[in-house]
């Protein structure tokens, strides 16, 4: 298989059964170097364990030959959406990434606590500092996370994936 720009957008349409290939595998490899570009695959009629296993793998789409052109464009139209969804998704965990990455080893302390809900004098307590300390820490964290409100804050957190159980 080609390389394939991290950066690369659009879908991949793969026959299921390729003469001296493996459809499943090739749809592993495109999984593994995280390229997050959706396979549709087409099958004939006696691919249906195939198909099954393809679509648990992550398959955008599975369709059946004869293709109807129709069904054929709208499957890649949904698959198209699927790859912007998530190209959105990649990227705004990575800005995320980036802005928590920005915060001292203290901060992060204050933005975990402040994340699971608690107050800033049990965070004080946790972290053996006192509450005015962990105030100003709180601020820093909204200011380099480009937040004004902790809702704001935890969706932000949330929405990226990072884990609040540690950041």
């Amino acid at each position: 298989m080609r390389q394939v720009s991290a950066d690369a957008s659009g879908c991949v349409i793969l026959n299921l059964s390729i003469p001296g290939h493996d459809g499943l595998a090739l749809q592993r490899e495109i999984s593994t170097r995280g390229s997050g570009l959706p396979v549709i695959f087409v099958a004939g009629n006696g691919d249906i364990p195939k198909s099954v296993q393809a679509m648990k793998n992550g398959a955008a789409d599975c369709l059946t030959k004869p293709v109807d052109s129709g069904v054929f464009l709208e499957a890649v139209r949904r698959a198209l959406d699927l790859e912007r969804s998530g190209r959105r998704t990649r990227q705004e965990r990575a800005v995320v990434e980036r802005r928590v990455a920005s915060l001292t080893p203290r901060e992060r302390e204050v933005l975990e606590g402040v994340v699971t809900g608690k107050l800033n004098k049990q965070i004080a307590r946790d972290l053996g500092i006192t509450e005015k300390t962990v105030k100003v820490h709180r601020g820093r964290v909204m200011e380099k996370m480009e937040v004004s409100s902790l809702a704001e804050l935890v969706r932000q957190i949330d929405r990226a994936g990072q884990s609040r159980q540690g950041s």
